[in-house]
């Protein structure tokens, strides 16, 4: 079992060290200190002992996120600690470059939070490493309410006949733009853009603003998988690599075509902020228009918090990230989930506490869907006509844009995954640093992926 969590743990650290150089700290750091767990925590059921009515239950709860995330996320559970004397709950959140690290860390040392923000990419690890509650018992028992929640939306958090996570909000890979830098100059973006579009945008931008254009350094991984969609490849298959290694050429080529044309951004500039944090994203900030781009890769969920993060003035707009062919790229996901760590020593009340988060009007008016479209279809359906514009503008995206031109998400990462992204990212700053050309960079990336998958 040690064996198992410290490869967990050497995962989880290489995949958040894709974020690249200069993590920022965490805006909380304070760990939990929870009870040595057993091998049974995992898909125990119900316990008989009820947590809510006997003496004071101090829960915890992790998660990654933007400040806009962090607020809300923190009132809604002192709201629930208010309506539940006795029940204190302490937030521990993080940039997504820091949480991983963080959530290894805790597993190794048994001390996982009682509540768990989860991605649909470490589900399967943590699952098989019982690091994670089956919810199942719970559902059955009629203590956690999922009867709103779609069969395939909840299928993406069942492993092997177990529920260990419950979407905690629906989204879909969105680019984010400077519309008012745009609209000044006279460019149009529109929705689904093949890749020869996007370029020609990317060269209008940079030839009448001087904006340069970032192109998902250091954290590749999503927007691979996203493209390589296109060519009806999966990027893993048995123990080996989907595709071919000249299938990956133009992936890469998209970023040499910027640095010999001179609008992708200069990688250096990665170097200086922590990747992954929306306040410090080449879109939002930087000193100048070499430093700054006109676009982010992100998730539609996050418009809010891009907005937020904008200079004063600028409207930031939404589309979809472009593709070979982008109709057959686009799915709806996830956006990420709520589990229920395997050493809590107090299950029922985590489990109340993630039903609250589910389907308590109360919560949702707090949490505003910022983490997605609500999974509940209830919830959803009373928060659309509360939402702000920006808000409707991400249900109408969902809805309008992605929902009629989607098909199912690939299957969650396998083992060895990490290990690939790793030497993804790696092989994408050699090739920004101009050491490799695009199809060495698709060789040396495809081969040395093989030989890391079929040792798995």
């Amino acid at each position: 079992m040690k064996k198992k969590i410290a490869l967990l743990m050497s995962c989880c650290m290489a995949a958040a060290s894709l974020a690249g150089c200069g993590g920022s700290p965490a805006t909380a750091t304070t760990a939990a200190t929870q009870a040595p767990a057993t091998t049974q925590a995992a898909t125990a059921a119900p316990s008989k002992e009820a947590s809510g009515g006997s003496g004071d239950v101090k829960l915890t709860m992790s998660w990654w996120g933007n400040q806009v995330r962090n607020e809300r996320t923190q009132a809604a559970l002192d709201l629930y600690s208010e309506k539940n004397k006795g029940v204190t709950i302490e937030g521990q959140f993080s940039e997504w470059s820091d949480y991983w690290n963080k959530l290894a860390t805790s597993a190794a040392g048994q001390s996982l939070p009682d509540l768990v923000q989860m991605d649909y990419m470490y589900i399967d690890q943590y699952v098989k490493n019982n690091l994670l509650v089956d919810l199942k018992p719970y559902i059955e028992k009629g203590a956690l309410d999922v009867s709103n929640i779609s069969e395939n939306t909840m299928a993406s958090g069942t492993v092997d006949g177990g529920v260990y996570a419950i979407c905690a909000g629906i989204n879909s890979p969105a680019m984010m733009y400077n519309k008012t830098l745009l609209d000044q100059n006279g460019i149009t973006v529109k929705d689904y853009m093949t890749i020869d579009d996007f370029e020609a945008v990317c060269r209008q931008v940079y030839e009448k603003t001087g904006y340069k254009t970032s192109i998902v350094y250091g954290t590749a991984q999503t927007y691979l998988d996203y493209f390589m969609r296109a060519y009806d490849v999966v990027l893993f298959g048995d123990k080996k690599m989907g595709g071919k290694a000249e299938d990956y050429i133009p992936f890469f080529q998209m970023y040499e075509t910027g640095l010999k044309e001179g609008w992708l951004i200069d990688p250096g500039v990665f170097a200086e902020i922590s990747i992954g944090s929306v306040e410090q994203d080449p879109l939002v900030y930087g000193s100048s228009p070499e430093t700054m781009s006109w676009c982010a890769f992100a998730n539609s969920n996050q418009l809010t918090a891009v907005q937020n993060a904008a200079p004063e003035g600028v409207t930031i707009g939404m589309t979809t990230w472009p593709s070979p062919d982008p109709k057959k790229s686009g799915y709806l996901k996830s956006s990420q989930f709520f589990s229920i760590g395997a050493h809590t020593k107090n299950p029922d009340e985590a489990v109340k506490v993630l039903d609250y988060l589910i389907n308590s009007s109360d919560a949702n008016n707090i949490l505003l869907g910022e983490r997605g479209v609500p999974a509940s279809s209830k919830i959803a359906d009373e928060l659309s006509p509360k939402m702000d514009a920006i808000n409707q503008e991400i249900i109408r995206y969902i809805n309008e844009v992605v929902t009629p031109n989607s098909s199912p998400i690939n299957p969650p990462q396998p083992d060895g995954a990490s290990e690939v992204f790793n030497l993804l990212n790696q092989t994408q700053e050699q090739l920004c640093y101009g050491t490799y050309d695009s199809k060495t960079a698709a060789e040396e990336f495809f081969n040395s992926a093989n030989k890391i998958m079929s040792q798995k």
